[in-house]
């Protein structure tokens, strides 16, 4: 009978894969960030990873694969941030919708954007996944903000939040802009507040 060797690694070959693929999307995350869409290869960001190339090809086989699935995975986070704030005043959730729209998560699936007006090929999955993003986010506002959208106007209150939170992400992208961005949080938390009562 032959001699029976332990492996060396006892995470099963499932969980590793399921390792590396979130180090990717992680990693295309940070990169779209940091170096936008002309410095974001798939070799990038598996060194980033700590992957090789053909490993993060097995996960992604195109760049658009790659990418695409990392702002998928943004907007889950995104998400999944505004799910877990506790029930409080308007003025936090307001002031938590912006800061969703400033942060480097934002700031990855904006280069993914100004990318996909330019590519052909990424442009509908892009669209697809934006509009997905926006009815989710907008759910979740309505529930966070417990605004009755059967009352006229509520709706568009909500949408219009979120329209200026993404303004605000816009305008932080170049400056940091907290003093400005926090006084006008303050103001359409005053102004939410009174359009949902």
């Amino acid at each position: 009978m032959g001699v029976v060797t332990p492996p060396t690694d006892r995470t099963p070959k499932q969980d590793r894969s399921r390792a590396t693929r979130q180090r990717l999307l992680e990693a295309a995350v940070a990169c779209l960030a940091e170096h936008g869409w002309a410095g974001s290869t798939v070799s990038v960001v598996a060194e980033h990873a700590g992957v090789s190339r053909g490993a993060a090809q097995h996960h992604f086989p195109t760049r658009e694969d790659l990418f695409t699935a990392a702002v998928e995975y943004v907007a889950e986070e995104r998400s999944a941030a505004l799910r877990a704030l506790p029930v409080q005043g308007r003025m936090a959730v307001v002031a938590a919708l912006v800061d969703l729209y400033t942060g480097p998560l934002f700031r990855a699936a904006l280069q993914l954007w100004v990318a996909a007006s330019n590519e052909e090929q990424l442009r509908p999955r892009v669209t697809e996944l934006e509009a997905r993003v926006g009815r989710e986010t907008h759910r979740i506002a309505v529930e966070l903000l417990a605004a009755d959208e059967t009352k006229p106007g509520a709706r568009e209150t909500v949408q219009g939040l979120l329209d200026m939170a993404r303004g605000l992400g816009l305008a932080n992208v170049l400056t940091d802009d907290t003093a400005r961005r926090q006084r006008v949080v303050a103001q359409w938390a005053a102004l939410v507040d009174a359009a949902l009562d």
